[in-house]
């Protein structure tokens, strides 16, 4: 009888410890399966950003649209309604708006890491390529010839903004009261009011409405909490004037408002009336902001550089950049929360519609601007009619056949 509950035991601890090194080599396994699953995801990431940095012309609202057919229509990362929230908070928060979307969509997709990995790849290629730009100016003294081949690719942004809008519009007009909002929001864009009066008029605007409606404030004051919006020539990377330049930017950065051409006018006041840059200087870097592709902030890279060379570069880069990524780190899992309630998702609906609005806003302006001749409007009828019959095309496709377009039509 004790032999054999010997064996019982010997049994069962047997039993027990195969038991337990099939469950650590599955754990192993599920942890390495995450692990490589995420290193995809980031690796994706990457490859997206680098790419939309390379041939993302024409500012925000095109950077945006290229990124909802990358992510919603061709990879179905998100749905196009949450794209549509994240447009919406982004526009809530200072900083370039397409360059926090990216970091928001980073993060969507693979985390606090993706969020890094997505806005420095978006941001990179811009900043390099601005870097040659102020390096070829400082040797030189002017920027080269670049306008027969731009004189395409705006045409083909706009058909590509174009694509993409009718989508996000007829997802966010859900009622008549969001058309309504659409509508002014649309006249006051066009008439260049400022557009974070705007984004959050139109926000408290609806989130008054679904009150009064519901009587929201009657029954549900005690849980009510406040809506707090965050707003939060020396050679050495640490030398005074460095960490000046650093500063500078990292106000503008955490401060700047609306487009990137609002930053322009702080530079002006910040660094022109101070005497620390040429008003050519200036619009030579507006230029060079206009000619590369990424985010428009990538002209502070060139001011940087003719300030105080390459050191000077960095600096700046990194201070106008910065509050960017902690603005979309605390912001980001605030979305979700805001839609799952029911009057800040109210507030979201309007956000969403005055962003759509707003986009097309800038569309109409991009428009008057370049469409100077049958050939522009011939670039943007083709490009609108390829970007709708192919949803999914790439559209690097798109800007470089209208750059080659451009660049041919002009010969004629």
């Amino acid at each position: 009888m004790q032999k054999k509950c010997k064996w019982s035991l010997l049994y069962y601890f047997s039993l027990a410890y195969v038991l337990y090194n099939l469950f650590c080599n599955w754990r192993y396994s599920t942890d390495n399966f995450c692990m490589e699953k995420n290193e995809n995801r980031l690796s994706e990431v990457a490859r997206l950003f680098l790419k939309l940095g390379i041939i993302g012309f024409g500012g925000p609202a095109a950077h945006i649209a290229m990124m909802k057919t990358e992510v919603v229509t061709k990879r179905q990362w998100m749905t196009e309604q949450h794209f549509l929230d994240l447009i919406g908070a982004t526009n809530l928060i200072p900083g370039p708006n397409s360059t926090e979307m990216a970091i928001h969509i980073g993060q969507e997709r693979a985390g606090w890491k993706g969020l890094i990995v997505a806005g420095a790849c978006f941001i990179l290629p811009a900043v390099l390529i601005t870097a040659v730009f102020a390096w070829l100016y400082k040797q030189y003294g002017q920027l080269p010839a670049v306008q027969p081949f731009l004189y395409g690719i705006t045409p083909a942004i706009i058909a590509i903004i174009l694509s993409v809008l009718y989508p996000l519009a007829k997802r966010s007009l859900k009622s008549t009261e969001l058309k309504l909002i659409g509508l002014i929001t649309l006249v006051l864009s066009l008439l260049q009011l400022n557009e974070i009066y705007i984004m959050f008029g139109a926000g408290f605007f609806a989130m008054g409405l679904y009150a009064v409606r519901k009587q929201y404030f009657n029954n549900h004051l005690s849980s009510i909490l406040p809506f707090a919006i965050l707003q939060i020539n020396q050679k050495g990377f640490l030398s005074p004037a460095n960490l000046h330049l650093f500063l500078v930017f990292l106000k503008i950065g955490a401060i700047l408002y609306g487009s990137g051409y609002v930053l322009f006018a702080f530079l002006d006041a910040e660094l022109v009336m101070k005497g620390l840059l040429s008003r050519q200087q200036l619009v030579d870097a507006i230029a060079v902001g206009q000619f590369t592709p990424g985010p428009v902030f990538s002209s502070v890279t060139f001011i940087g550089y003719q300030i105080n060379g390459w050191a000077g570069a960095v600096v700046s880069t990194a201070g106008i950049f910065l509050p960017s990524f902690v603005f979309v780190a605390l912001l980001n899992p605030l979305v979700k929360k805001m839609r799952g309630s029911a009057i800040f998702s109210a507030f979201l609906d309007a956000v969403n519609v005055a962003s759509v609005a707003i986009i097309l806003a800038v569309c109409f302006q991009m428009g008057k601007d370049s469409f100077t001749g049958w050939r522009t409007i011939v670039i943007a009828v083709a490009g609108l009619l390829i970007a709708l019959k192919f949803p999914k095309i790439n559209t690097a496709f798109i800007v470089l056949g209208g750059a080659l377009a451009g660049y041919l039509l002009s010969l004629i």
